[in-house]
Formats: structure tokens, C-alpha cells, sequence
């Protein structure tokens, strides 16, 4: 019997209107043999959640370049609390100063990494944090 594919959302939150990035990843966590899902620009917080109720996914990987993170993302991991969604991995990406990064990281985010970050990196990230909630 095979093991059962990691499922990945790759959300842009906020109003960051490019997605270069997030296509990258998308492609490299698909090519490591995960099924992603990739909810376009301009997503709420709140679509977000949606979107990770209703594919019921094993990780969300944010993607931002606007500045937005210190509230978009504590926002999405309140929500995530009220829907009882702790065991979703959280990691976010993009253009995120490291002063902000203990801040993420305690609203929950599992993982910061930063443009120019390899794809290996993200995939085994994404893989390991998996496997350690579903223990």
C-alpha cells in the first residue's frame, strides 16, 4: 500500500500582488511528490482558513512580499485556533525582517524562511514538521 501525499496549500494573503515566488514553491513541493493547492493573490485570512478546512491540508506555506506579515499572519493562525486547526504546519516566507521573526514564530508559525532560501530546504521543512505532528 503507498503512503499517503503530504497535502499543501500555498497561500498570498494580503494584498501582495506578486507570485513568483510562491509558483516556485508550489512547483518544487509538487515535484517532491506533494499535492499542493495554490489559492491565487489577494487572499483574506479568513479565505485562507476556508481553503484549509475544505482541502484538508497537512501544511500551509505563506508567501509575502508586502510588509503585511506581523499582521496577516498572527491573524491566520488566530483563526486556525478557533477552527481547531493546530495540527496544519504553518510556514511563511517572503520578505520578512528577522526582528520580526520571533514575533511570527510565537503566534505559532513553525517556520520563517526567507527569499533565497533553497527549495530542498523548504520541501524537507515541510516533510519533517509533517511528520512530527502526525505522530
Amino acid at each position: 500500500m503507498s503512503e499517503r501525499k503530504i497535502r499543501v496549500l500555498v497561500a498570498k494573503p494580503g494584498l501582495d500582488g506578486h507570485d513568483r515566488g510562491a509558483k516556485v514553491i508550489a512547483r518544487a513541493l509538487r515535484d517532491a511528490g506533494m499535492e499542493v493547492i495554490y489559492t491565487g493573490l489577494r487572499q483574506t485570512p479568513e479565505q485562507i482558513v476556508s481553503t484549509i478546512i475544505q482541502e484538508g491540508v497537512d501544511a500551509l506555506c505563506l508567501s509575502i512580499l508586502s510588509g503585511a506579515h506581523d499582521y496577516l499572519f498572527p491573524r491566520i493562525m488566530e483563526l486556525m485556533r478557533r477552527e481547531n486547526l493546530q495540527d496544519v504546519l504553518v510556514l511563511g516566507g517572503g520578505v520578512i525582517p528577522e526582528e520580526d521573526v520571533p514575533g511570527l514564530i510565537q503566534s505559532g508559525v513553525a517556520g520563517i524562511y526567507g527569499s533565497g532560501t533553497s527549495t530542498e530546504v523548504i520541501v524537507n521543512a515541510v516533510r519533517e514538521g509533517v511528520a512530527k505532528r502526525s505522530r
